[in-house]
């Protein structure tokens, strides 16, 4: 075979050019892992954050996110936060909390006065003040704080006052804080993953559940209970929260892309699950249930005691509790 001046230089040029290209960096692929259902604002606004995060980082990241406890309950999907077996998720601050005691403050039963009280805590230098102490023990990053809804009882009768409550077998979630309330009101508290409530209900393994309202529509605890008691016992919050062995890899620009497309996300979930909260008392009652308004006064009355009480599951310090009281707004 001849290889003439001309060939080489052809070639020569081709292969400059083909140095002179840079290669496609390959998208690094993270798991974001939660246990809520795919038509729920948590999942969709996940979703969204997922696309946001790849459009803003040049297809650098691809997120899949896996809802409806894919890839665990609660306290598997954390403990797969540390293993690296999923690089995001979103937790109830109970479940954090079990890290961080100080974290899990706003689920003290009636420790936030209102949705507006949520806020002011959200917005506060506390928020992230406390958050540190999570990450500072765990490696991981809080990057936000998602409104989850006010948590109120299902059960097969009313409940309109504490004593209602006595001996009542309530699924509550697997984590300790829960246990606050039940222990205010007497009822004997059954831990029973997310996924399983249903059957319990529907089974008679327990006698209610408490949960905010769009919960129960979205996972149709209405079906296996007559009576919504709207309680309004805990303010619930879920923390976005980026594994400690994917945020050390993340240069500056890429830290600010998550932190602000996960606090987005945030926003506009809570603002959903808000809007939805105002109507669905009046769903409920079109479809059959009983929807009762119990003594909230005499719940708090029972709950107040027990706020600051180490036995009872309390874990942050006064300074901490009085700084959270001191964000209520003036009723």
């Amino acid at each position: 075979m001849t290889i003439n001046r001309r060939n080489v230089l052809i070639a020569g040029a081709g292969l400059a050019a083909f140095a002179a290209t840079p290669l496609r960096a390959q998208a690094r692929k993270l798991k974001w892992a939660h246990v809520y259902e795919t038509a729920e604002p948590y999942h969709t606004e996940a979703v969204w954050a997922a696309g946001e995060i790849a459009k803003r980082t040049g297809g650098k990241y691809e997120i899949d996110v896996f809802p409806a406890s894919q890839l665990g309950n609660e306290n598997q999907i954390n403990e797969g936060l540390a293993l690296g077996t999923v690089d995001l998720i979103y937790t109830g601050v109970a479940f954090a909390g079990a890290t961080h005691k100080p974290i899990a403050i706003t689920n003290a039963p009636y420790v936030l006065k209102n949705y507006e009280h949520w806020q002011a805590y959200r917005d506060s230098p506390l928020f992230p003040q406390i958050a540190a102490g999570y990450e500072s023990a765990t490696s991981h990053k809080v990057n936000a704080l998602t409104y989850y809804g006010s948590r109120h009882v299902t059960a097969n009768r009313a409940i309109n006052k504490p004593e209602d409550m006595r001996g009542m077998k309530l699924r509550v979630p697997p984590a300790p804080l829960f246990l606050m309330f039940t222990k205010s009101v007497g009822a004997n508290a059954t831990p029973i993953a997310f996924a399983e409530v249903y059957l319990a209900l529907q089974q008679g393994t327990v006698d209610g559940q408490e949960n905010p309202l769009p919960t129960i529509m979205a996972k149709k605890f209405y079906e296996v209970q007559s009576h919504i008691c709207l309680t309004g016992h805990i303010t619930e919050s879920l923390l976005s929260i980026v594994g400690g062995h994917v945020w050390s890899g993340l240069d500056d620009a890429e830290k600010k892309t998550f932190s602000e497309v996960l606090w987005e996300a945030s926003v506009r979930a809570s603002t959903a699950i808000r809007d939805k909260e105002q109507v669905l008392a009046d769903e409920f009652r079109k479809l059959g249930k009983t929807v009762v308004e119990p003594d909230r006064e005499a719940f708090r009355a029972a709950a107040l005691p027990l706020h600051n009480d180490p036995e009872s599951g309390a874990g942050w310090s006064r300074a901490e509790y009085d700084a959270l009281q001191a964000l209520a707004p003036a009723s």
